[in-house]
């Protein structure tokens, strides 16, 4: 991150926490310069990009102040509604055809959640990955077979105690990105034919996993921003045999809502009393908007009983991966299990037998040397600020009546449009203007939602982005 960023990121958060007042003017550049200790024209491009994240202006030639957030009521999304019903997913060409649209540059991409390169520590993994072959220059030739390179391991360890587990390195898998880890837990607790409880909407990728092992999904209803219907929860399980449940409580994608720590306990407790397995994707966990941290639902495997002793339940496997806050092309995730350790270690062993050796290292270097936690503190306040910028957008562009999501982590959002307009009709006129939607209709596997559209806000913004958002408005309001 460069310096100026760094400086714009610390009074953007003076100006969200208040300290400094709209309609108040900003200490002055030499003041400013001071207090930071950097030049003058390290100030000057941190007011610039401030500006661009319109909040604060020049007036009257006088100063920079602090820019009044326009209100704009957005209302709130409607809360799914699905029919309790084990469905064997078919083939989505669509999502295959939406990660491939990535694979150019003439398109504004906002289909698929790749952050663009400004978002992540290019620079500092580049560094890692630089070392990595210079000074393990051997290693490009060896395996590194499963569970995966120890001081990886350490450094995921003591990374997940942030989100509340306290987890031993003997008991993490290093995979290929969280779809595999997704993958390599269903195999542990299902086989084909068997029916997995998912939250509605979830991410495609999901339905693509399920359907590739020959089992069933059975969607939940979910509440915007209390996460999944525990009531329907309950009723399903009464009534279908349930092998295990996908979770993503912490940043749901496309939701972006949060699960509250009580409704996370109850549905640990639901599962847990009825012997179902959860899988917990937490690939957005380290993303939340005000800089805390959440607790997985893996925190809720460490219980002590009444006598105070501690009792280990295991009933969590948790995914994640680094592809949304250091590196897509790496392709380096993990799953954490006792339980399943052994299970999954050989699941991953035939599957591919490794996961990249230089990868591995490369990270394992970057998360001890190269301030991980920092960068998380400054880019979660960026994505803060590029949500905002583009729901505003979208609430200025879109007719009447859209409603927009609102997401406390992450860098999506979930856009509920007319119900008369269809979201594939949009994604097809959007494609022959170059510009990539995801439809709502790939976020359920009983093509529901479609009037849904997702967007992705992790883009560099700047004029080209404000007219491909007109240019969506402009195709809404047509069909």
């Amino acid at each position: 991150m460069k310096k100026y960023e760094f400086v714009a990121n610390q009074i953007s958060e003076q100006i969200v926490n208040g300290i400094f007042k709209a309609g108040e003017k900003l200490p002055g550049i030499r003041k400013l310069r001071d207090e930071f200790s950097v030049s003058i024209s390290t100030i000057q491009e941190a007011l610039v990009l401030l500006e661009e994240r319109k909040q604060i202006e020049v007036k009257n030639r006088s100063g920079h102040y602090v820019k009044f957030q326009k209100k704009f009521d957005i209302p709130k999304l409607s809360v799914s509604k699905t029919k309790l019903e084990a469905t064997p997913i078919t083939s989505h060409q669509l999502a295959l055809d939406l990660v491939k649209a990535t694979n150019t540059d003439d398109y504004t991409l906002f289909g698929a959640a790749i952050p663009d390169a400004d978002f992540l520590p290019t620079k500092e993994i580049n560094s890692a990955i630089s070392y990595t072959t210079k000074h393990h220059a051997n290693h490009s030739n060896h395996y590194i077979f499963p569970p995966g390179d120890p001081e990886l391991r350490t450094q995921i360890a003591i990374h997940m105690q942030q989100a509340g587990c306290e987890t031993s390195p003997d008991d993490i898998v290093i995979t290929n990105g969280c779809h595999e880890s997704i993958c390599l837990a269903l195999k542990a607790v299902a086989k084909a034919g068997d029916i997995i409880a998912v939250e509605t909407p979830t991410f495609y990728g999901l339905f693509q996993a399920i359907e590739s092992l020959g089992m069933k999904a059975l969607e939940i209803p979910t509440d915007p921003e209390q996460g999944i219907n525990l009531g329907a929860l309950e009723m399903a399980i009464e009534q279908w045999e349930i092998s295990a449940c996908v979770m993503v409580s912490n940043f749901n994608n496309p939701l972006g809502f949060c699960m509250p720590d009580e409704n996370k306990k109850l549905f640990y407790d639901l599962m847990s009393s009825n012997y179902i397995p959860i899988i917990e994707d937490d690939i957005y966990g380290d993303l939340g908007f005000d800089n805390k941290r959440p607790a997985a639902i893996k925190s809720f495997d460490k219980l002590f009983n009444d006598a105070g002793i501690e009792t280990t339940n295991e009933n969590v496997i948790y995914c994640n991966s680094f592809s949304k806050t250091v590196s897509p092309g790496l392709r380096v995730g993990w799953v954490s299990s006792k339980k399943y350790q052994s299970r999954i270690e050989y699941l991953k062993y035939v599957s591919n037998m490794s996961t990249s050796t230089i990868a591995q290292l490369a990270l394992a270097r970057y998360l001890k040397h190269g301030n991980h936690n920092k960068y998380l503190r400054n880019i979660r306040m960026k994505y803060a600020h590029k949500v905002r910028l583009m729901a505003e957008e979208v609430y200025n562009c879109f007719p009447a009546g859209t409603k927009i999501s609102r997401p406390s982590g992450g860098f999506v959002i979930w856009i509920e449009l007319p119900e008369h307009i269809d979201a594939m009709e949009v994604y097809k006129e959007a494609l022959e203007r170059q510009i990539s939607i995801a439809p709502g209709q790939i976020f359920s596997a009983r093509k529901k939602y479609s009037n849904f559209i997702r967007l992705n806000c992790a883009k560099k913004w700047g004029r080209d982005i404000e007219d491909a958002i007109y240019t969506l408005g402009r195709i809404v309001k047509g069909i």
